[in-house]
């Protein structure tokens, strides 16, 4: 049985496309062309996870269309309007060394250089140029929010075993 905890964010449907039963998906991966294989889908619903196979994928601006086996009616998909969808860990595209997926960042502890507990990752934002991760100061750090730079200077170490980010505050990153 799959866990949610398990599951991966691929895309959001913003609207239904047409009226043959086809979504309209802002894409939440770095690889779009990802849905020209995808198999299947999940949807988190109040009754569990939700599958939905994939029937075809094509692309129109910066959005996927999708449509889903058996459903071929727009009144059929409307109700998944606004609905993440996931994908299984397994069914992920694997990373190279040094990657990570979002959903393994957020929620880890960030300590100093000298091992001093700074906060926890609360978001992931993504800037074009490197991510940047948004940190839950503590009262270490007077409570501060802290944008912390996905880059070699800043980002020292992050161990996905021991939940931590060990970081190096560049300067300004402190000031406000």
């Amino acid at each position: 049985m799959l866990d949610f905890n398990d599951m991966l964010r691929v895309g959001v449907i913003t609207q239904t496309h047409g009226l043959k039963g086809e979504v309209k998906v802002f894409p939440t991966t770095d690889d779009v062309k990802r849905f020209d294989y995808l198999k299947s889908v999940y949807i988190n619903t109040d009754s569990g996870l939700l599958e939905l196979k994939v029937e075809n994928a094509r692309y129109f601006k910066q959005f996927v269309i999708l449509k889903f086996e058996g459903i071929d009616d727009i009144n059929d998909v409307e109700k998944y309007k606004k609905e993440d969808l996931y994908v299984s860990r397994e069914d992920a595209i694997p990373l190279e060394e040094g990657q990570y997926y979002i959903a393994d960042i957020i929620g880890l502890k960030v300590i100093d250089e000298e091992g001093m507990d700074i906060g926890v990752v609360s978001d992931v934002y993504e800037t074009g140029a490197n991510s940047v991760y948004v940190v839950k100061g503590n009262e270490n750090v007077e409570n501060k929010e802290l944008m912390l730079p996905n880059i070699d200077e800043c980002i020292k170490e992050v161990n996905l075993k021991e939940n931590y980010i060990k970081v190096h505050i560049m300067k300004g990153l402190m000031d406000l």
